[in-house]
């Protein structure tokens, strides 16, 4: 059995309008420190994250205490919207439109389903080099809602929408090899 402990990253600065550089806010940091809390005593093998700033430092403190490195995985970043999006369309119109045709992007932007195979060719391989172990992984909530919906296929969007306010969240998949035989919640 592998576990793996997907932690959406905790509160961000939203005035930092940098997709990879922004960073948590106070609250945030707080919040990074429940995530450490819950996930401590879990004899966590290894710790991967998206490369963006807000999802390894929602799991930096777990890696402090513990000792472990962030291993930083690129296929593990929240999809990319456009170019110099900044909110037209506005993002719920833009997520329900996402949604509704998971293909639709804007030009220069990602599609959830490029979005989901990404995420999963990279849990694949996770999968495969750490069969056994308990794993954390810092991501965030586009790319953990594609995750689920393909483990979940009948994941909503409506139950996309609660999951976005959840920050930070902890989800616990179990994997017997590829299978997923498991999602349960942590309350932080």
């Amino acid at each position: 059995m592998t576990t793996i402990y997907f932690v959406r990253h905790a509160q961000p600065n939203y005035e930092n309008h940098n997709d990879r550089t922004r960073q948590l806010t106070e609250k945030g940091l707080a919040d990074s420190k429940k995530v450490t809390a819950v996930l401590l005593d879990k004899q966590i093998d290894a710790i991967f994250s998206s490369p963006f700033r807000r999802a390894v430092d929602t799991v930096k403190d777990l890696a402090d205490r513990t000792g472990l490195p962030i291993q930083p995985v690129e296929d593990f970043r929240e999809r990319k919207i456009a170019d110099n999006w900044r909110g037209s369309p506005a993002f719920p119109d833009f997520s329900r439109c996402q949604w509704e045709d998971r293909d639709y992007c804007l030009p220069t932007g990602e599609s959830l389903n490029q979005t989901q195979r990404r995420n999963l060719a990279a849990l694949e391989e996770i999968l495969s080099a750490y069969a056994g172990k308990n794993l954390v992984i810092g991501t965030h909530g586009t790319a953990l809602s594609m995750i689920l919906a393909h483990y979940y296929p009948a994941f909503s969007f409506q139950q996309y929408q609660a999951l976005l306010s959840r920050m930070p969240l902890i989800l616990c998949f179990t994997f017997r090899g590829s299978h997923c035989a498991d999602i349960r919640y942590f309350e932080i």
